[in-house]
């Protein structure tokens, strides 16, 4: 008896494959991550990223045109501060000549369409390493989420068109909201990373930057009181309903392909656009079992991406931005 139905038939050749493909990867599914450096011709290649870098101003100039022309319209930035700018507080974060506050304006001048969000964390500025202040072995959370308040309200004065708030303190959506409504930049939006997972896949974008915890017996060795424990689930839809709740206009989920899951559970859950970000450990990864030999680099790339949209991402943060549209044509 021959089976009425042969599945097989929609699979024959290339043609009949894209014709009936469920899941498709354009351009505009990505937000680029860059990384921006002070100086001046800096191209930095990051040791523990192959092929990623850090620009300095002048450079990034010539990168973002360049993700332009390949129909990249969206990025996404973050800054590596000179040490003797960090303290406890951030102060450099509200400078508003600052590195960060420079980047924006000169992805907004060089390319004035792209969008840009930029990272909302003390990390970066912190001489601790730590996403928030630190006193008496403890992360501070309200006193945290004012001073990342004021920052998101510094890169939107300096042209940033949504903020992203990394650092998983409560309350910080509204009252990053709040300030922004107040001193009327209604328009700029908020991509929350809500449910941040405390992970081991973060090492290379923490050399990138040079954030990580330091190694003192008064600091936390970790982030774990602060970003969310691996082993739970329904705790990441309460993140996400909270963060919605207080005026999220998209949500992230990070890192990307061990929680796919919680990015089923939040698509179906939630009518808001959900992001994805394919982190550092994930890139480094790829690269160093292809560099062997181990995979082939631009299969399991692309197998990737397709796998994070067909769980249910809007928006895939990825190094591997560049890699793909130049492999999907």
């Amino acid at each position: 008896m021959f089976p009425l139905r042969r599945n097989r038939r929609l699979r024959q050749s290339e043609a009949i494959r894209g014709l009936v493909r469920e899941t498709i990867v354009t351009p505009n599914d990505f937000l680029v991550p860059l990384f921006v450096t002070e100086g001046k011709g800096v191209k930095d290649e990051i040791p523990s990223m192959p092929n990623y870098f850090r620009f300095s101003l002048d450079e990034l100039e010539k990168e973002v045109k360049e993700l332009w022309n390949l129909g990249l319209k969206s990025v996404l930035l973050f800054v590596k501060v000179p040490d003797h700018l960090k303290d406890n507080k951030g102060t450099e974060a509200l400078n508003p000549n600052g590195l960060m506050q420079r980047a924006i304006k000169t992805v907004k001048n060089t390319v004035p369409d792209m969008l840009v969000m930029t990272d909302v964390a003390l990390d970066p500025y912190s001489s601790y390493g730590h996403d928030g202040v630190v006193e008496n072995g403890m992360i501070l959370n309200d006193e945290s989420s004012s001073i990342l308040s004021e920052m998101a309200l510094s890169h939107a004065q300096a042209g940033a068109n949504f903020v992203a708030p990394s650092d998983m303190m409560d309350g910080r959506i509204l009252e990053m909201r709040e300030i922004l409504e107040e001193e009327g930049f209604i328009n700029t939006g908020i991509m929350s990373y809500s449910a941040k997972y405390a992970s081991a896949f973060y090492g290379p974008f923490r050399d990138a930057l040079d954030s990580a915890p330091v190694d003192l017996a008064e600091v936390p060795k970790d982030k774990k009181t602060y970003q969310m424990d691996y082993a739970n689930r329904i705790e990441a839809l309460r993140e996400t309903e909270m963060d919605i709740d207080e005026g999220a206009d998209i949500v992230m989920v990070k890192p990307g392909l061990c929680y796919l899951d919680i990015v089923r559970d939040i698509k179906n859950e939630y009518d808001v656009p959900v992001a994805v970000y394919q982190v550092s450990g994930e890139y480094a990864m790829i690269k160093a079992a292809s560099e062997k030999g181990w995979l082939d680099h631009d299969a399991v790339v692309l197998e990737q991406t397709y796998a994070i949209k067909r769980a249910g991402a809007d928006i895939i943060a990825s190094y591997f931005a560049k890699d793909v549209v130049k492999l999907i044509g």
